[in-house]
């Protein structure tokens, strides 16, 4: 689907698909509901009101769920940052949850008691949020925490504190630098923004400013920034505007206005003249980019931009795609976006080279591309489909009251930067009056300007992220748009009385958590289809939209050991048209309904899903059927779908995460065993340019066929007419009369061999540490037990390993252990992304926890506590839409369970004692018999691993 500006931008998409020929006429053929009415359903209804401080409060009723939205939005971000003081937005963003005069504790520790969901907080170059969904007998609480770091922060703000969170983002620095593509937001930004520009610098800031804030920048920092009256609160959800009014006005009204902010003076820079730069990094292939500076998003010209990138490189069947990844294969991905931010934005197209294909003729057909849409422009079906895409997206994401792209989100958005909760309605009608006309005249005034054109070359970097990120180009400081409005203690300066609000509400404990609702898991249906194809359905009503998954019990441990990476090659040509419709036109088709149809597998399941539009649910089933059913497996196309995964598994090899997972998860559970193979599913180089087409079609007539399949249904329809929809299409398909394949898990699993496995990778700043064993337990057992110790120990953002290397010692922006989620065996890993100067005693302090923790030191009441209250309470939030009600009916069905099972937890959890905490782990876990793997710089991580009385291996895994 299209994403436009309230979804999350990825800088390195890479979904293409490939065929060509006509069959245009049989796609057209569905009538899909028209624009104008997909946008009436687009409706969020809210009130207003500002406080005498000048807190603006958005309130928007939601009964669906009993749960609120707390969203608090502050005008600051990176682009408010003067010269020496890069990062500061971001870094606050971590103080503000480390506690407040009244709550002085970790503020996930509070949230995680009521069983909020979707805690978190984000910064980028226009704002900083902090935002939470609660249970609604929760809402006081959530208020009293966001109110409490708004007026009574700074008391709280300590030396340590400034130290362990400055360790901490500069952690994420790292991981983020650390990653492929890492540095591409220092060039984005570097490059499109001329120095002393808002947008020039990157949000993560650079290390020698982070090095040197001190304890009274920080605290300038806040009171210059985070007043009420730079602010806008959201509530959205089971909550009612007279009610909001009184409970804002008790946690909010004390506080004093801050000084008013002024905004940085800004432009939409154009370029003097074309510019190019080429840079090396452990990439699987040369990737080659256009950008180029464009408007900010209240400018009318913003959407019309964003519709021309969906035509020319966003869409499945784009300009780009169809161009150069299907007609003439020289590339293995395309895309174009836009992504405009409140002053500006940037336009980024790109083209990931095909291995053996010269980059200068891939540079030279991209430019070409781009100038044949400009010179013609989109068709007006090329229109429909990218508004018909992109709303489905948005339809879909009004169920969600709050997190990263809910209602709260749209509303606090619109009210921030266009003085307009509302402003998605003028974004909409945009989009629907789009014309052809008009989005080839606003694509050709912007991207005719010079354009920057970045070559990602594989190679060694020739340097790394620590002297990036800063408002200054080239080591040399030039002076700023925006003031330096810091004052110097050591001239006298006393800056602002750092003293917070004058506190009326009662600020001497929590508030308590008034009476929950308990969750109301939708009733589950079933029925069989005429072929006896099991059925399974949950109704959901809030939005017309249906969520559908065809489940077979195949997924990568169905893969024949010998043909790695035979499932996914499989998967990816079924993407490439079916019998009646040929690529293209199965793309088309998708699009002119909104629906998203795709294929996924795990480790037990290959899932083909279906997320359509009420009107048009017909015909989209209609389309999913004939995908499973009918794929072409043309043998032309399997060439460039071969291409694109030999392209995703040298991705893999450079990526250290999914390096560290290649290797580990064979060593666990051998290489014999089902699920002994590297978890991507994408195998290996040589089976994956072995596969012919007949082995593909064997692998699908073998275990795609309908009495190996169960179809789920979760959404606003009726399990009578689903029934009819799905008989007229899955019904009609018959069972081969061969046998079933069988899947053989009774491969003994080796003994554990406690080692540490090294894999080299120079020059990484940071080391990704893996270690796991493989438990005796089937995913389906009674684990409640065991997974409440995993999050006591390492699970949970409060766990004691998080604890540790993150909040206290600072050496990693956060580490994890998990219980893996197969039918069969399940393992425990742990993943701990570390400082590569820490490794071995972030090796150490792992050991020592968890030897702590299975002896002397086991659950203590405290832990239980807040483990098995976060887990009663966010039931009713981690079921709040669709896909999540989906989620839970398949794992019900996967797992054996009751239906009632998510309604019963509950009282497994309030029955649970410390003692059956630790019985469960000791049982399960041991800290002397891991496996580790350790992906990271050797000559830097070698030396520290040889002290910890483990063999070290160092080995090169085998592509």
């Amino acid at each position: 689907m299209i994403r436009f500006r309230r979804f999350a931008v990825v800088l390195a998409l890479s979904t293409s698909l490939v065929a060509a020929g006509p069959a245009l006429a049989k796609a057209k053929a569905a009538d899909p509901a028209p624009i104008s009415e997909l946008v009436k359903a687009v409706d969020i209804p809210y009130q207003s009101f500002t406080l005498d401080n000048g807190l603006r409060v958005i309130v928007h009723e939601d009964r669906k769920a009993p749960v609120v939205a707390v969203s608090v939005w502050y005008r600051v971000g990176s682009k408010h940052e003067p010269k020496g003081k890069t990062g500061f937005a971001h870094l606050f963003e971590h103080l503000m949850f480390n506690g407040s005069e009244n709550a002085p504790g970790d503020f996930f520790e509070p949230l995680q008691q009521v069983g909020a969901t979707d805690s978190n907080g984000t910064t980028n170059v226009d704002r900083t949020n902090y935002f939470e969904t609660v249970p609604t007998g929760a809402l006081d609480r959530a208020l009293f925490l966001e109110s409490d770091r708004m007026g009574h922060l700074l008391g709280a703000v300590t030396q340590e504190k400034l130290d362990n969170q400055r360790g901490v983002v500069q952690n994420e620095k790292r991981q983020g630098d650390n990653n492929p593509y890492g540095l591409l937001r220092y060039e984005i930004f570097e490059n499109l923004f001329p120095t002393g520009h808002p947008y020039h610098h990157s949000t993560i800031g650079s290390m020698a400013d982070l090095d040197a804030a001190s304890l009274d920048d920080v605290k300038k920092w806040f009171t210059d920034n985070y007043g009420p009256n730079n602010a806008v609160l959201v509530l959205a959800g089971d909550v009612d505007v007279a009610t909001a009014k009184a409970k804002v006005q008790e946690w909010f009204g004390d506080i004093p206005r801050g000084p008013a902010v002024a905004m940085p003076a800004t432009s939409v820079p154009t370029l003097p003249a074309p510019l190019a730069k080429e840079v090396k990094d452990l990439i699987p292939t040369t990737r080659i980019y256009r950008m180029w500076a464009i408007p900010g998003l209240n400018d009318p010209e913003a959407v019309p931009l964003q519709m021309a990138m969906g035509v020319l490189g966003g869409l499945s069947s784009s300009r780009l795609d169809n161009a150069l990844v299907r007609r003439d294969p020289v590339a293995v991905s395309v895309s174009a976006f836009a992504q405009p931010f409140e002053d500006a934005g940037i336009l980024l197209v790109q083209a990931d080279v095909k291995d053996g294909v010269d980059p200068a003729h891939v540079s030279k057909r991209l430019d070409e591309e781009i100038a044949s849409f400009l010179a013609s422009g989109p068709t007006a079906d090329e229109l429909q489909r990218t508004a018909a895409s992109y709303l489905a997206g948005t339809i879909s994401g009004l169920e969600s009251v709050g997190g990263f792209g809910g209602k709260a989100v749209t509303l606090a958005e619109g009210a921030l930067y266009s003085n307009d909760p509302a402003y998605y309605k003028v974004e909409l009608d945009r989009m629907a009056k789009a014309t052809p006309e008009q989005v080839k005249a606003v694509a050709q005034k912007w991207l005719s300007r010079p354009a920057f054109s970045l070559t990602y070359t594989p190679g060694e970097r020739t340097e790394g992220g620590e002297n990036r990120g800063g408002a200054v180009k080239g080591g040399k400081v030039v002076a700023a748009i925006t003031p330096d409005r810091y004052w110097n203690p050591d001239l006298g300066d006393t800056g602002p009385a750092m003293s917070g609000a004058t506190s009326f509400a009662d600020r001497s404990t929590l508030p308590a958590v008034a009476d929950l609702t308990a969750l109301d898991f939708p009733a589950i249906e079933r029925t069989k289809l005429k072929n006896g194809i099991e059925v399974v359905f949950a109704r959901r009503s809030a939005v017309p939209t249906v969520n559908v998954a065809v489940s077979f019990d195949a997924g990568y441990a169905a893969d024949p050991h010998s043909a790695l990476g035979t499932q996914s090659l499989m998967l990816s040509l079924m993407d490439e048209g079916t019998q009646n419709l040929d690529s293209i036109a199965f793309a088309e088709a998708k699009e002119r309904l909104g629906a998203q149809i795709d294929a996924s597998a795990n480790a037990d399941e290959t899932v083909f899903s279906l997320f359509a539009l009420k009107p048009n649910l017909g015909a989209s089933l209609g389309l999913l059927a004939d995908y499973i059913r009918n794929p072409a497996f043309d043998g032309k196309e399997l060439e460039r779908v071969r291409a694109q995964q030999l392209n995703r598994l040298k991705a893999e090899f450079n990526n250290p995460n999914a390096l560290a997972s290649r290797v580990l998860v064979p060593v666990l559970y051998g290489a014999d065993h089902p699920y002994g193979i590297p978890p991507s599913g994408l195998g290996n180089a040589a089976a994956v340019k072995a596969a012919t087409r007949d082995e593909l079609a064997a692998f699908h007539a073998t275990w795609i066929r309908p009495d190996n399949a169960r179809i789920f249904v979760v959404g606003d329809t009726t399990l009578a007419e689903v029934k009819k929809q799905l008989d007229a299409t899955l019904g009609q398909w018959k069972a081969p009369k061969t046998a079933k394949p069988v899947k053989h898990f009774e491969i003994a699993i080796p003994t554990p061999s406690p080692r540490i496995l090294l894999v080299d990778r120079p020059k990484s700043p940071q080391s990704v540490i893996l270690a796991g064993r493989v438990l005796d337990a089937k995913g389906g057992d009674n684990l409640e037990a065991l997974r409440t110790a995993n999050d006591i120990f390492g699970g949970n953002f409060l766990s004691r390993f998080n604890m540790n290397l993150r909040e206290t010692k600072g050496w990693s922006y956060g580490v994890r252990t998990r219980l893996s989620s197969e039918k069969d065996r399940i393992a425990w890993v742990v993943a701990a992304p570390v400082q590569a100067d820490r490794t071995g005693d972030s090796i150490k302090e792992l050991q020592g926890e968890l030897t702590a923790f299975l002896g002397p030191k086991g659950v203590t009441a405290q832990e239980r506590e807040w483990s098995t209250n976060g887990s009663i309470r966010e039931l009713p939030g981690s079921f709040e839409t669709s896909g999540d009600v989906l989620g839970g009916v398949r794992n019900i069905v996967k797992f054996g369970r009751p239906d009632t099972y998510y309604e019963t937890l509950p009282a497994t959890y309030e029955a649970m004692t410390p003692a059956e905490i630790d019985a469960a782990a000791r049982k399960m876990l041991r800290a002397d018999d891991l496996v580790y793997v350790v992906v990271g710089d050797a000559a830097v991580v070698k030396p520290q691993l040889d002290g910890l009385g483990l063999p070290v291996e160092t080995v090169s895994p085998a592509n």
